[in-house]
């Protein structure tokens, strides 16, 4: 028993800096994560000034107060959606269909509020887009975000807005067209989020 108990206590230091190395290594890891998360609010900050410099210097863009507020809440969501994503998965694969699908959400949302995605920005039907953002939503909710029910989700938001897309080649074909590669994105993003699924099959 006291060579036991010897045994121990010599044990302990190494316990204890075992504990205090993981701790350092865990705090100089969150410093390392910081500049990167820095770097990417910075962005969006960036993108935020450059009409607020061109309406200087050019007619052209002028910007009003509530399109400044559109694009802040705008930005400020694909910033907090990426903060999730690194959150919820350590997975890359999950990691980049999550990423692309924030992308494609954030560049379905702007190409319409700027230009419209079929027609015009003033295009009723351009609306229908918004819908298969909902899918895009409801999908990843019903999945609960689990990689293979997120690939699901994912295929069937490609699917919504093929179809929305072939529908309005009618009315614009280059639009429509456009939209179609949107279409693409969706799926890369499944297949990110299949890949991230394999391991838990």
């Amino acid at each position: 028993m006291p060579l036991t108990r010897r045994a121990c206590q010599s044990n302990a230091p190494f316990k204890h800096g075992g504990k205090a190395m993981a701790k350092d290594a865990e705090v100089a890891g969150g410093r390392r994560g910081i500049p990167w998360r820095k770097v990417g609010w910075s962005i969006p900050a960036f993108l935020m000034l450059l009409p607020l410099v061109a309406m200087r210097f050019t007619d052209e863009v002028n910007w009003t107060a509530s399109d400044f507020i559109f694009a802040g809440v705008l930005f400020g969501s694909v910033g907090l959606g990426f903060e999730l994503i690194v959150r919820k998965s350590n997975n890359l694969a999950y990691r980049c269909g999550a990423a692309l699908a924030v992308v494609a959400a954030f560049l379905t949302i702007w190409v319409n509020g700027a230009v419209g995605m079929i027609g015009s920005e003033g295009n009723p039907y351009s609306l229908v887009f918004g819908g298969v953002l909902l899918v895009a939503l409801l999908g990843a909710i019903l999945a609960r975000f689990e990689p293979a029910g997120m690939a699901r989700a994912m295929v069937g938001t490609g699917l919504a807005q093929a179809a929305a897309s072939a529908v309005g080649l009618s009315t614009d074909v280059r639009g429509a067209v456009l939209s179609m590669g949107f279409a693409g994105l969706w799926l890369v993003a499944a297949a990110f989020f299949r890949n991230a699924a394999v391991p838990d099959l």
